[in-house]
């Protein structure tokens, strides 16, 4: 199982926590897209390690033509020295149309349509064929020498897609190199939903379980000490709270019997009060959806709760490159 790290940190912070991952063992660096661009952060981390793998965790999707994605990735991959894992995600209807002012319509046919529409602009500059791509939301068949990048030397990216529900799971299934399991999840949920739905596409497309890379990030509540670890978990109470107040994470929590706590969460998010949400969220989803313990077990632990499940596995709590996350590197792998 691969050990990664995820952050959530300005640009100007990325290059020095890159580095210090890398020298630390770790397998990749992934970013989000949440306050700061992706693929950004991704060229500041590529460009200042030599081995570590960066990937997008996610990119949106829906922001983003294919071909405006291709690029990115295509120049991103070449600075990387072939170690990109290219991550795109949806985000949900609110943001994509409220947000970034894009039109939202059926995520999953369209991400599909995504994802092959990318790689066909990828063919078409490694092969130097003729671009053609005839998809339900995409078409494209302009792709003139003056604006093809050319061909390189690591021309298959890996790309990842977040699957949240059976829908996206099966498309990653289907034509994805990975999927990415959102930290609202279970062991039940992962093993019992995501994991056939994943199966059900690789099916669809005469693929094998060693086609798609599953990764995944999970709540953690760690610290130093018994006090720390506490804290820390009152802290994932309140990230699971702002989760599931949103009905796309649902079905997660269905599958506990908690579609009643979303109602709940999903009332209070409306009218404004942030403040009593964590309250909503038991003891007993913290111990289905968080790993807890000190730095030195906290690996080992992980690892136990995910091995035979995912690929790849890391902590939800961004990576800040202090001296602890070297006891994790070394008690995971030992």
């Amino acid at each position: 199982m691969k050990i990664d790290v995820e952050v959530a940190s300005s640009p100007a912070e990325v290059p020095g926590l890159a580095r210090k991952a890398e020298e630390m063992g770790f397998d990749c660096f992934w970013v989000n897209e949440t306050k700061h661009d992706a693929f950004v952060q991704l060229a500041l981390a590529a460009a200042g390690t030599k081995r570590i793998g960066v990937g997008s965790s996610i990119a949106l999707a829906f922001t983003r033509s294919p071909t405006t994605i291709a690029y990115a990735a295509w120049d991103l991959q070449r600075l990387a020295g072939g170690r990109l894992l290219l991550g795109l995600g949806s985000q949900v209807k609110g943001h994509i149309e409220r947000r970034f002012g894009m039109k939202w319509e059926s995520p999953a046919s369209k991400m599909k349509d995504t994802v092959l529409a990318v790689r066909a602009v990828w063919k078409s500059w490694q092969e130097g064929v003729p671009l053609r791509h005839d998809g339900r939301f995409y078409k494209l068949d302009l792709m003139t020498p003056f604006f093809s990048p050319g061909a390189m030397e690591w021309p298959k990216i890996p790309v990842y897609l977040a699957t949240v529900n059976e829908g996206m799971a099966r498309v990653a299934g289907q034509v994805a190199d990975g999927a990415h399991v959102h930290p609202l999840h279970t062991v039940k949920y992962l093993r019992e939903v995501l994991r056939p739905a994943l199966d059900e596409g690789m099916k669809k497309s005469g693929r094998k379980g060693e086609d798609v890379t599953v990764t995944a990030s999970v709540f953690s509540a760690v610290g130093k000490d018994r006090r720390e670890v506490v804290a820390s978990r009152e802290a994932c109470r309140g990230q699971i709270a702002f989760y599931a107040s949103t009905r796309t994470y649902r079905k997660v929590m269905e599958a506990h019997g908690w579609g009643d706590v979303c109602d709940r969460l999903h009332e209070l998010s409306v009218r404004g009060e942030w403040d009593k949400m964590p309250g909503e969220v038991s003891d007993d989803v913290l111990a289905e959806m968080v790993v807890e313990g000190t730095w030195d077990k906290i690996g080992r632990l992980l690892v136990e709760k995910y091995r035979g499940l995912v690929d790849r596995v890391r902590l939800y709590t961004p990576f800040d490159g202090g001296d602890d996350w070297k006891a994790l590197a070394v008690t995971a792998r030992s």
